[in-house]
């Protein structure tokens, strides 16, 4: 029989609250990453003294900093964390074309059915676009951008692109496909802002597509009217 639990004493409700950063501000910056730009959440807590603590929350990098350090100071800390946190992440995502389609066919056994493609890659030259499918020929290009972002937004594009092997336009069934996968709307947000906090730090991508990241990601080669 284990022991009954003591409730719980004045003191040690006190002592957790004097554990926990008390907020004093919180914004976010751009920092640029090899492949892009990702939107880091800054804390600032009248709570810590010397050390910074940063962690993923909700798919963003959030890095909680003490409040005696100047905003040059926080931000050079923040960004710092941050990109040591996103170099570890990508480190344990998939790194090569052959793990790539590897991890493209255990999504494809748990949401779509099993359905292959003849190839998955990384490519350098979609900097307005995370990836594209050609269903007629079965390959997936994904932007080399994705290597820096969690493993779990990875899947979500991986998914989204294997989707239009079974389903080349972007109908309803499409969508349904889609949100087979649980983070698949956490990965469209998570990405939205990685394109703003892109756009803000001075580089560009152009518009979005007025259905989203992803509604021009399909190519077929032109027809020969010859």
């Amino acid at each position: 029989m284990s022991p009954a639990r003591r409730p719980a004493r004045a003191s040690d409700v006190s002592s957790a609250r004097r554990r926990a950063p008390r907020i004093q501000l919180a914004y976010s910056i751009p920092v640029p990453l090899r492949h892009g730009v990702a939107s880091v959440e800054i804390r600032v807590s009248t709570r810590r003294r010397k050390s910074s603590q940063a962690h993923l929350e909700a798919g963003k990098v959030v890095v909680v900093v003490p409040g005696h350090l100047s905003v040059a100071e926080r931000e050079e800390v923040a960004a710092r964390l941050a990109l040591r946190m996103l170099d570890h992440s990508a480190r344990r995502a998939v790194g090569s074309d052959r793990e790539l389609e590897a991890r493209a066919r255990e999504l494809a056994d748990t949401y779509l059915d099993g359905v292959r493609p003849t190839s998955v890659r990384f490519v350098t030259n979609q900097a307005r676009r995370w990836g594209s499918c050609t269903p007629s020929a079965g390959t997936i290009r994904l932007s080399s951008r994705l290597r820096s972002v969690p493993p779990w937004v990875l899947d979500a594009v991986m998914v989204h692109e294997l989707a239009h092997l079974l389903e080349p336009s972007h109908s309803a069934r499409f969508k349904a496909l889609c949100a087979r996968y649980p983070r698949h709307a956490e990965a469209d947000a998570y990405l939205l802002g990685f394109e703003h906090g892109a756009s803000t730090a001075g580089m560009p991508l152009g518009p979005l597509p007025a259905e989203g990241w992803s509604s021009d990601d399909v190519e077929e080669p032109a027809p020969d009217l010859r």
